[in-house]
């Protein structure tokens, strides 16, 4: 399991953005190098997890429980395919493009040590938005990528900061008591809703935007039940 590119991404104005200010940082492009990497502060006030790498809406993305996000080749090239276009490393606005390593059947809670440093903890899946379709340019791509069988990637938090670099080893070192992987809390958020109290399972791991969002629907239905 091996990293294959460290991805970051600068802030630049776009058309295709309901972002603060209209702008965006989710072209994320490959660097050379060492990447440092450090829990950014709380959900709503602070940014990316990877010093270089600006992110623009903090209502959906960075803070410590999305510090990062990785996709795995695999599934980037699966897309290749179906879209017939070439799709290079932090095409998907993904931090981390890792080779070998199940990104979508990672149980939440679920520890990455890479290279000799930095461990990272899984915390939920991506939940794609219009800055996403508009970045790509294709049709119904919310739904397209929302459906797909190659999975949605795994947002990330820093356990222990330190550098990263492309070509470090990717090491399993933790795996939770419960099933819940990103690939089921995508699911359970997005198309089969019913699953979502299940995933309350892994409450203790879960990125807080989720973690209310399931919340609140089990609460919801609860009370539905009982009345």
């Amino acid at each position: 399991m091996t990293l294959l590119s460290v991805n970051v991404g600068r802030a630049r104005a776009v058309d295709y953005t309901d972002a603060p200010a209209g702008r965006t940082a989710i072209d994320k492009r490959p660097v050379e190098g060492a990447v440092r990497m450090e829990a950014p502060g709380p959900p709503g006030v602070g940014g990316s997890g990877l010093a270089g790498d600006e992110v623009c809406d903090l209502r959906f993305h960075g803070g410590a429980d999305r510090a990062a996000y990785a996709f795995a080749r695999e599934d980037m090239d699966l897309w290749e395919r179906e879209l017939g276009r070439e799709l290079a490393n932090g095409s998907f606005g993904e931090n981390l493009t890792t080779r070998g390593l199940d990104v979508n059947n990672a149980l939440i809670g679920e520890r990455w040590r890479i290279g000799d440093e930095v461990v990272l903890e899984v915390t939920g899946g991506r939940i794609p938005c219009r800055t996403f379709a508009g970045f790509l340019g294709e049709k119904g791509w919310v739904k397209r990528f929302t459906r797909s069988e190659a999975g949605p990637g795994a947002l990330l938090r820093v356990i222990v900061p330190g550098e990263v670099r492309a070509g470090d080893p990717i090491t399993v070192v933790h795996r939770p008591d419960h099933e819940v992987t990103v690939a089921l809390l995508h699911r359970a958020a997005t198309v089969e809703r019913s699953l979502l109290p299940s995933t309350l399972a892994a409450a203790a791991w879960m990125e807080s935007g989720l973690l209310d969002f399931a919340r609140q629907y089990a609460e919801k239905h609860a009370e539905k039940k009982e009345g």
